[in-house]
């Protein structure tokens, strides 16, 4: 990670803390930087393809200002359940519903990254199902009340106190679920 450190200017396209936290951990220097783009996506494309086609997007919006030392990761996470993409919830409201329709079920967590420079682009994604315990009424609305998961795609962290106490297994990457897949990223690091 030293050669790929001192080769490149590393820039993170995320507001997320977490992704920003966990970046940390196998990329000791980097630089965030945020934009406004537009996050939706055609109804047509499959739900476990719509987190890599938003990291593209991402991508694609930051690619214009990279300089020839740039090297930009922009990632998306989505919870995907029976086909359907859940996404962040708008308020508590949807929060509560989210929760309730994860419950009891598995769900895929999928993260597109894309790495980029300006004379390249690779994107890849990663996926994580999740297996939650039935969680009754209250302990879903005192998760929401608590946490107040509304920066989080399915309404939920794992690393927080419903993942703890709801979610009994996870087949594939932690970290993915908590919106950066470390161990495929520093893979596809090691290749710039």
């Amino acid at each position: 990670m030293k050669n790929l450190v001192s080769k490149y200017n590393i820039i993170l396209a995320s507001q997320s803390p977490r992704r920003q936290k966990l970046l940390k951990e196998i990329v000791p220097e980097f630089e965030i930087r945020t934009k406004d783009y537009d996050e939706s996506f055609d109804a047509d494309i499959p739900a476990l393809e719509v987190a890599p086609y938003l990291s593209v997007i991402k991508a694609k919006a930051f690619r214009p200002d990279l300089t020839d030392n740039d090297l930009l990761i922009t990632a998306d996470t989505t919870v995907v359940l029976n086909d359907e993409v859940i996404n962040k919830p708008a308020g508590r409201r949807e929060a509560i519903e989210m929760i309730s329709k994860l419950a009891g079920n598995m769900h895929t967590v999928v993260s597109g990254v894309s790495v980029s420079t300006t004379s390249r682009i690779e994107t890849f994604s990663s996926h994580t199902q999740v297996y939650f315990d039935e969680i009754s009424q209250y302990e879903i609305e005192h998760y929401v009340d608590r946490y107040e998961p509304y920066d989080k795609a399915g309404s939920y962290g794992i690393q927080e106190w419903i993942g703890y106490i709801g979610i009994n297994k996870i087949d594939g990457c932690y970290y993915n679920v908590m919106g950066l897949p470390l161990n495929a990223l520093y893979k596809e690091l090691k290749t710039f």
